[in-house]
């Protein structure tokens, strides 16, 4: 009974001493999470976690506590300040607009975007769950910046500035996702990410390649996904969120749940999410060009065409997703962070729509074509040091490895044969990252990266009667290699209050290595041996006459490294043609130049714009070309034109971005956004022709409702017309793709869709979220996609928090 007594006693001794709050958003009342309270006497530092709790018991006696977080405005209180909140809560009021917020992607550094040239934007969880987006292509889509083409559901390819694909970076918790088979054709490698498990997502537009290498032309997609919280106190915390979500369009049903357990020294948190889509139904009014008027089945053996009884279903568009994250995270003391992570995604297979809309006469061109399993596995260790030495102030060093798998499955309508091709890329790598502070004026980021990639690529026809399978020509070179190590350093200069200089430059060598089987095809090239190096730089100014006026001007280049898919690639690129191995390939240049300015009118009103020109040198396109002094061969049974990726163009892009958000009385307001680029390309005669991932014109404008519980939003999303004179010429000869003008050809027509959706915090801890999109049911498909966009589309999401 004494020892009894005695632990209550101890229990209430700790709690009394333990002075936890809870900070809240002043109109939502949500709690706010990544808080930070500092003071600098006593010396103490904390960060609130998911549920907004602070635990100040070491800041007792303070004069002067100060409460930030991004978005917010700055508090000061004191302790005894602190200890007379009513409830224990800390209400922090949403901050007018300013120059202020951090970016990590510009330098992998926690940075002031004040200080940083270039465009960036960033959103954050509370975006996602109100947006809902289905794949995180829709989350960038979702943005109004970043423009997204889809070759069917199961997909997604980012146009960024006038490039895509190879050409622009994917980046997950600072690990590159880019690899050696990523294709100058669309790419959908960004869906195996999971949007209900990212934490904040940015974009870096124009050249990124001194902090992130190869590809990073167009721009930078960085994501990063939730990270395991300790606990404030001794006892551990537990928290995290559970959804299921419904969508009419294509009856999605979606299911997340994350957890977080966080003791002082370590946490744990896991994040696991499932869906399923049934058929796409596109809109009711529009082009009937778009309709699936049938489609191939197989009847006792034979192909047939049916005739699709709902021309507006997009058949053979459905799959389903698994997506999982578990973090592990100890923290021996308070210069020492270690972080494991492990993901993994996998899809079913789903049909390439728009090749299963091709027509070969009157019957469609294949019976089947479909991806495998897109499966994605990653593994990294993060170890952060904090100690100030000689050598850095801060250090990270993330060693990571990846598996990729995707497979590719075709038959012809009436053959007996279906070609299989399944490609894996193993993909170790490592990223040493410092930071230094030299003096009052300069900031130091350099470092290192090495990234090794793997390829096995097999290939085989099996009879579909009687279920016997031979080998056939790989679409790679099985066992080829891309070794690439780089080193980079980047320096922040702050002239004086108004002026801060970022410049940096990045050498990278880059080795390929590949083996080419003749076994199927004779070609003269046996074997493609490339070691080249890249040398690129830039450097920004960012100016700050007031603190409601802000001038950027930036100069970078960039560069994209020949991969194994540009090197030792041999498949149809498009019906009638079939790309063979070039052995003379050599990086590509971007040169770009921009400049921006960002200005803020008496609290209420906000305009950005950023002018930009690029221009690329010694672009690797696909050319015409003889083998054995043949320019045409036979390949998967059709007479095909012979063609490699050769450095033979040069390009050029220029574009606008504007952006706007006014305030009209507290918690109603505008935002939006305009993109405009206009893209060229060399042709091998020497005349121009636009520039295929350029996309129109586009942009969304918002109306924004939000009052304590309640949040609301009307959205209006455009994208211009694209003529057929101005279609690139590849996409003039996918007329299946498009709508036909009053001439017969191919174009994009212009279209613009009406959204709305609102949210309701029932309690704090359950939140409904609803919302019909394309309101008006129009038909229409973004430019260069091969699926029509959903129709109009009813949503509705349950979100529970404990």
């Amino acid at each position: 009974m004494k020892k009894l007594f005695a632990l209550s006693i101890s229990l209430f001794c700790l709690t009394a001493q333990a002075q936890i709050i809870i900070v809240k958003d002043d109109i939502s009342r949500q709690p706010i999470d990544l808080v930070t309270a500092i003071s600098w006497n006593p010396k103490a530092f904390t960060i609130s976690d998911r549920k907004g709790q602070l635990d100040l018991s070491t800041f007792s006696g303070s004069d002067s506590i100060v409460f930030q977080e991004l978005g917010h405005e700055e508090l000061v209180l004191s302790y005894s300040e602190v200890k007379k909140l009513e409830n224990n809560e800390l209400i922090m009021l949403r901050g007018e607009f300013d120059l202020d917020g951090i970016t990590v992607s510009a330098s992998r550094w926690k940075q002031a975007k004040r200080d940083i040239p270039s465009k960036i934007i960033s959103v954050g969880r509370e975006h996602i769950y109100f947006e809902n987006p289905q794949t995180a292509a829709d989350l960038l889509e979702s943005t109004g910046e970043v423009y997204v083409q889809k070759s069917q559901l199961g997909g997604g390819s980012p146009m960024i500035r006038g490039f895509a694909t190879n050409r622009v970076m994917i980046s997950v918790d600072g690990v590159r996702m880019n690899n050696a088979i990523f294709r100058g054709g669309n790419v959908q490698n960004v869906i195996s990410i999971d949007p209900l498990s990212v934490e904040n997502t940015e974009v870096v537009f124009g050249p990124g390649s001194v902090i992130y290498g190869s590809d990073a032309i167009g721009g930078v997609m960085s994501f990063y996904t939730i990270e395991p919280t300790f606990s404030q106190g001794m006892e551990p915390v537990v928290g995290g969120n559970a959804l299921v979500r419904y969508s009419s369009a294509n009856s999605e049903q979606t299911g997340h749940i994350d957890f977080n357990i966080g003791g002082e020294k370590w946490a744990f948190v896991t994040s696991l999410s499932y869906s399923n889509y049934d058929d796409l139904m596109m809109g009711s009014n529009g082009p009937a060009d778009y309709l699936r008027t049938d489609y191939a089945e197989t009847v006792d053996g034979s192909d047939v065409m049916t005739l699709n009884q709902n021309g507006r279903k997009q058949i053979s568009t459905a799959f389903s997703q698994y997506q999982l994250l578990q973090k592990v995270r100890y923290q021996p003391n308070e210069f020492w962070d270690i972080t494991y992570s492990g993901r993994y995604s996998t899809t079913s297979d789903f049909g390439r729509y728009d090749r299963l809309i091709r027509y070969r006469g009157d019957t469609l061109h294949s019976a089947e074509w479909y991806y495998g399993p897109q499966e994605w596995m990653m593994h990294s260790v993060r170890v952060s040091n904090t100690s100030k030495n000689k050598i850095y102030d801060k250090m990270n060093i993330t060693a990571a490895y990846q598996s990729f798998k995707e497979s590719r499955n075709d038959r012809d309508f009436g053959s007996l044969y279906r070609n299989n091709r399944v490609e894996r890329v193993y993909a170790p790598s490592l990223n040493v990252d410092f930071e230094q502070d030299l003096g009052k004026r300069h900031e130091l980021f350099y470092g290192l990266e090495s990234v090794f990639n793997l390829v096995d690529s097999r290939a085989s026809i099996q009879n579909v009667q009687s279920g016997n399978n031979a080998l056939s020509q790989t679409r790679y070179p099985s066992g080829s290699t891309w070794f690439s190590n780089s080193v980079y350093v980047s320096d922040r200069f702050r002239v004086n209050r108004k002026l801060t200089i970022l410049s940096g430059a990045r050498y990278s060598l880059i080795q390929i290595n590949s083996e080419i089987d003749t076994t199927f095809l004779s070609i003269p090239v046996t074997s493609v041996a490339l070691a080249l190096g890249a040398l690129n730089g830039s450097v920004g100014f960012a100016y700050k006459p007031t603190d409601k006026l802000q001038f950027n001007i930036n100069g970078s280049t960039g560069f994209r490294a020949p991969n194994v898919d540009d090197v030792g690639k041999t498949f149809d690129s498009e019906p009638g043609s079939v790309v063979i191995p070039n052995a003379d390939l050599q990086a590509e240049y971007a040169y770009n130049g921009e400049v921006g300015m960002i200005k803020i009118f008496k609290e209420f009103l906000k305009l950005e714009t950023t002018v930009y020109y690029t221009y690329l040198n010694r672009a690797m396109v696909r050319r015409n070309t003889t083998l054995n002094g043949m320019d045409s061969v036979f390949f998967g049974g059709e007479l095909s034109q012979v063609q490699s990726i050769q450095n033979a163009a040069n390009a050029q892009v220029f574009g606008i971005q504007l952006g706007a958000e006014y305030k009209i009385v507290k918690g109603l307001s505008l935002a939006s956004t305009f993109n405009y680029q206009k893209g060229e390309e060399e042709l091998a005669d020497g005349t121009v022709a636009p520039l295929r991932h350029a996309p129109p014109m586009f942009g969304v404008a918002r109306i924004n409702y939000q009052f304590k519980r309640v949040r609301a939003q009307i959205s209006f999303r455009y994208n211009a017309k694209v003529s057929y004179n101005d279609l690139a010429p590849s996409e003039r000869n996918k007329g299946y793709l498009y709508a036909k003008d009053g001439d017969g050809n191919p174009y994009t027509p212009a279209w613009y869709i009406f959204n709305c959706r609102a949210s309701y915090q029932v309690k704090q801890n359950f939140m409904l979220t609803a919302g019909i999109e394309n309101l008006f049911d129009l038909r229409y498909r973004p430019y260069s996609s091969g699926i029509s966009a959903s129709g109009r589309n009813f949503m509705a999401t349950v979100k529970y928090s404990f």
